[in-house]
């Protein structure tokens, strides 16, 4: 059974998280770095989050579902894979590998944002405790 019951679902959690992390001023300058626009295409729930990375003209922006953004880097996934990406459970090497993540899009693009989105890992996990969502705390 899936981590979520539906995309609302998603984007209550997931979505949330990364609108907060996309403005936090501790991760803007790594963010900055990326110089992208990248998208999560979600199955099972089927969801859709759009990052645009911040730069000196304009801010981070990210969308939940349609969007009239167009990533350069495009990741497809399930939401379960996603999120335990989040947790830090996730090594993205062997799930690109696997098939468990399909990335699409320039192959630096798609190496440099997974570093620098790191350091977001526990703060997911405290986001998620702070909403008491214990059944997605307990992903494994």
């Amino acid at each position: 059974m899936p981590y979520f019951k539906d995309a609302d679902d998603v984007y209550a959690n997931l979505g949330l998280f990364v609108r907060q992390l996309a403005v936090d001023p501790e991760m803007a300058p790594a963010l900055k770095r990326a110089d992208t626009t990248f998208q999560m295409r979600l199955r099972q729930p089927d969801a859709m989050v759009t990052i645009r990375t911040p730069t000196d003209a304009e801010p981070a922006q990210v969308d939940l579902g349609d969007t009239t953004l167009h990533p350069e880097v495009v990741f497809q996934l399930d939401a379960d894979t996603a999120h335990r990406f989040w947790l830090g459970q996730v090594n993205v090497a062997v799930a690109l590998a696997k098939g468990d993540i399909r990335a699409r899009g320039p192959v630096a693009k798609i190496l440099k944002i997974v570093p620098l989105v790191k350091p977001g890992f526990p703060r997911y996990r405290t986001q998620l405790e702070a909403a008491g969502r214990e059944d997605l705390l307990q992903a494994s």
